[in-house]
């Protein structure tokens, strides 16, 4: 099929004349919407333009009238609610001001209400960075040191109370060691066991302010707190395990001086990794307070014999039904912090222990006469204490709760003092040990 030549030149013709005309449409229509669309641009120009005139004059009347005022400006009377309400809560105040759109309103109002919207948020702002500075300055002069509240924050990180008892240990280990009692030498193994005992706890509260702060028995310690640098703590220890030790060595003896160098690492390098590992860390640390007495046995005599053996091996023992019961009323916190105690992870190894250990300490009372330490009284006259607190650690073996756990570490308290001070009362006197070892000869 083929089409005439004079229907194809009319096709052509009426397609090529359609496209004539939509473009003459076109070029005609064109200057028209260009003048439209330059009118409208001009028109949202003149409007910005307007705008920023506006805000320039504000901002420089604002100026020009903090500039000329004499009187020095006072403090700005924060609002109500802002006084009760935190930066945060104030910004989400002002985000939540209903905002009204340029278009809604008439040409001659829009600068009023951006003066006013400018204003307002200026006000707010100056509010909220007062409020913001003034709590920051309250932070800062909390946490401000004072020389007045030195030595209490010293104390306290180097746990005196601990330290005390410390040094009664020492006190009793030197007295009940035989021979004769000279001041000196007591005083300087009291003052350079005390100065150890510092240096090693200040160590270990510098190791554990991670942890500390999960705990509600710790979080109040001066390094969580922030009342005292890390720098001063390590230097505080630093000042005190040198001299310390240094008196131990010198001041006593040798020996005294290298227990003392031992029981420090042991407490700081040895049992603070541990708590976090195993719960063999209660053993090592029953270790560290065994010590003390072997080293008050050590600088009386210089020597380290059986006597000294047995009153570390009661202090040794002393610490089990001591800490367990402390540590199982303070589970919760042990477990936040994320410390490996037997409360926690073996509660009945936990009881079974302190148990034990109450039981040995009326094995190793008798074994003291046996020992030369004491008379055969001290057994005798030790035993209804012995047995009291035996009895509290089967009541806490048995009943599990915190009714007898709490009975067990109040008689802890005082129960040690009262056994040394027993031991202290029925030592055996040197003539009477004298007597005995001629009478064969």
């Amino acid at each position: 099929f083929n089409m005439p030549s004079s229907l194809r030149l009319l096709a052509a013709g009426s397609v090529g004349g359609c496209v004539w005309y939509l473009e003459r449409r076109t070029i005609q229509e064109l200057p028209h919407r260009v003048t439209r669309l330059f009118r409208n641009v001009n028109n949202q120009w003149v409007m910005v333009q307007h705008l920023s005139f506006l805000k320039r004059m504000y901002v420089t009347q604002l100026h020009r009238g903090l500039s000329q005022r004499v009187k020095p400006k006072p403090e700005p009377a924060t609002s109500p609610f802002l006084e009760h309400m935190s930066s945060g809560q104030a910004r989400a105040e002002v985000d939540e001001l209903p905002s009204l759109s340029a278009s809604s309103l008439p040409l001659s109002q829009k600068p009023n209400e951006e003066l006013m919207e400018l204003k307002a948020a200026s006000i707010v702002e100056h509010a909220v960075d007062t409020a913001k500075e003034t709590k920051e300055e309250r932070q800062w002069k909390e946490m401000k040191l004072h020389a007045d509240d030195l030595p209490g924050i010293l104390a306290r990180l180097s746990k005196i109370k601990l330290t005390a008892l410390v040094v009664s240990t020492t006190s009793a280990g030197f007295a009940l060691a035989p021979g004769p009692f000279d001041w000196s030498c007591f005083l300087l193994t009291s003052l350079g066991t005390g100065l150890a005992s510092c240096a090693a706890n200040s160590i270990n509260q510098f190791f554990e302010v991670p942890f500390d702060s999960n705990m509600n028995r710790t979080k109040n310690r001066p390094l969580v707190r922030g009342q005292i640098s890390p720098l001063l703590a390590v230097s505080f220890a630093t000042c005190c395990a040198v001299p310390g030790v240094a008196l131990l060595t010198w001041g006593v003896n040798p020996l005294t001086g290298a227990l003392g160098v031992f029981n420090i690492f042991l407490y700081t390098c040895c049992y603070t990794p541990l708590k976090r590992i195993s719960i063999a860390n209660t053993w090592v640390g029953a270790v560290v307070g065994a010590i003390p007495p072997v080293m008050g046995w050590t600088a009386a005599t210089g020597s380290l014999d059986a006597g000294a053996l047995l009153l570390g091996g009661i202090l040794y023992s002393w610490q089990f039904p001591h800490f367990n019961a402390l540590s199982w009323g303070l589970r919760e916190d042990y477990s936040r912090g994320g410390y490996c105690m037997m409360s926690v992870t073996h509660p009945a190894l936990c009881r079974h222990v302190a148990l034990r250990h109450c039981l040995a300490l009326i094995a190793l009372s008798t074994a003291a006469p046996i020992l030369n330490v004491t008379t055969w009284a001290f057994p005798i006259i030790s035993l209804p204490i012995n047995l009291y607190i035996s009895y509290l650690g089967f009541r806490f073996y048995v009943d599990a709760d915190r009714r007898s756990s709490r009975k067990l570490f109040f008689c802890s308290l005082w129960h040690l003092p009262l056994l040394l001070l027993l031991m202290l009362t029925c030592k055996q006197r040197p003539g009477r040990e004298g007597d005995k070892g001629e009478a064969p000869s």
